[in-house]
């Protein structure tokens, strides 16, 4: 098959008249396909199942340290917890922070003290004339919407297959002390799948920021969720990197088992120095008198330790690797050589992004949705949903069904080819 931008006029205008009768046959199928969101699937949530007989009303319900978990106390977590999670996170309990089930709310909660107390007996942020964040693009939707409820202003950086574009944000941190953080998705990010290379950890590490309050939003979600066992990435850990570049206290790393348990009752973790932890417990102290330690307790006695964990993530990948196969096969087949879009193939995550010719990804979500297929929305992927290329396109291969999912993807692969060919022909 000829390069779109390759065909004549009347060749194009051929192809296009095949396409739209194609895609009348799909809209004559009456589908509702979601593929949305970075959703698990009933199949990842069964296998988590067993969690709910790990604890029972005749069983000891008291942690290692002996705390009754069933009563208040233990501010930062079960001691056990602390060490599962740190195993996950790499980093020693003693940093560690538990909460409750959600990680995205222990940013919330983070950019929050932030703002009304300050960072460290800093100026609270609400103070300031101006606070801005650093936004890797394409990036994840619900950290822009965190920075903009707060009305930080968002500054896009762009996201290589190495991380962000480095020299930008070492030059912008430097520059301006209204900066006061950057949000990250280092490993599997969303929704392009990348990991940060050695050198981007480091250069993070190393970073010299105008702002001594400046904080890098480490959101690990994937750290775990590979999707081979012979092909996974790898990551530095960004807080011994900062501790041996003097700068320890510059990050806040965040994870949680949303995607490895269940994602509304998971157990969330904060990893960071312990001069961070310090400031974090005087309000925290103020917020509750504990998180769920019986759900921390059942997430210890199910996985036992972090090899339990990794052997359970194989269960995951076996489930959802098929259908980020399908995907990429079906726009290799349907896409390749076409020269109408680009497309990652991630070795672990949860999203494949997709990039459209400029100017049409809009169109694309459009067609699909009239069609019975529902996407991410355009310019989800970008801070105030203004992506000025239009042309993003984050797909979410693991909650469909996978005969659902194949279908939703050949209705995607074809809305592409249409819009493409009327853009070319200036339809």
């Amino acid at each position: 098959m000829k390069k779109y931008s390759e065909m004549s006029k009347e060749e194009l205008k051929a192809e296009l008249e095949q396409l739209e009768a194609s895609y009348k046959e799909y809209q004559g199928m009456n589908l509702t396909l979601d593929m949305s969101r970075g959703k698990p699937c009933r199949e990842q949530l069964d296998i988590s199942m067993g969690m709910m007989d790990a604890l029972n009303s005749k069983g000891d319900l008291s942690c290692e340290d002996g705390t009754d978990c069933r009563n208040y106390g233990l501010l930062s977590g079960i001691p056990e917890a602390k060490v599962l999670l740190g195993d996950m996170m790499e980093n020693h309990p003693d940093n560690i922070i538990i909460y409750g089930n959600s990680s995205l709310n222990v940013m919330y909660d983070t950019v929050a003290r932030a703002m009304t107390h300050g960072i460290m007996g800093q100026t609270p942020w609400c103070k300031l004339d101006k606070v801005k964040f650093l936004c890797p693009v394409p990036g994840y939707d619900r950290h822009f919407a965190i920075t903009e409820y707060f009305g930080i202003e968002m500054i896009p950086v762009p996201m290589h297959k190495s991380g962000p574009d480095m020299d930008m944000v070492e030059k912008l941190v430097a520059e301006d002390d209204a900066i006061k953080g950057i949000w990250c998705v280092p490993k599997y990010s969303n929704p392009q799948g990348y990991s940060y290379s050695d050198d981007t950890v480091r250069r993070f590490a190393r970073l010299k920021p105008a702002a001594s309050d400046f904080r890098i939003f480490w959101d690990n979600a994937y750290g775990i969720h590979h999707l081979y066992d012979d092909r996974q990435d790898y990551l530095v850990e960004i807080l011994a990197e900062c501790k041996k570049a003097g700068n320890p206290d510059m990050v806040y790393k965040f994870a949680s088992t949303s995607k490895i348990t269940f994602p509304g009752s998971g157990i969330a973790a904060l990893a960071t120095s312990l001069n961070n932890l310090e400031d974090i417990k005087k309000q925290l102290k103020n917020q509750t008198i504990g998180h769920d330690k019986v759900n921390q307790l059942r997430h210890v006695r199910f996985f036992k330790d972090i090899h339990g964990m990794t052997e359970h993530m194989k269960k995951h990948a076996d489930i959802i690797r098929p259908k980020f196969e399908a995907v990429e096969e079906i726009l290799d087949k349907e896409l390749g050589g076409l020269d109408i879009g680009e497309w990652t193939k991630p070795n672990g995550g949860y999203f494949i992004s997709f990039d459209a010719l400029e100017g049409c990804a809009g169109d694309i979500i459009s067609m699909a949705k009239k069609a019975g297929v529902t996407m991410t929305e355009a310019a989800a992927t970008w801070p105030y949903h203004k992506d000025p290329h239009d042309s993003n396109i984050r797909i979410a291969p693991t909650f469909p069904p996978i005969e659902d999912l194949k279908l939703a993807t050949q209705l995607f692969a074809l809305c592409v080819k249409i819009v493409s060919a009327q853009k070319l022909l200036g339809a």
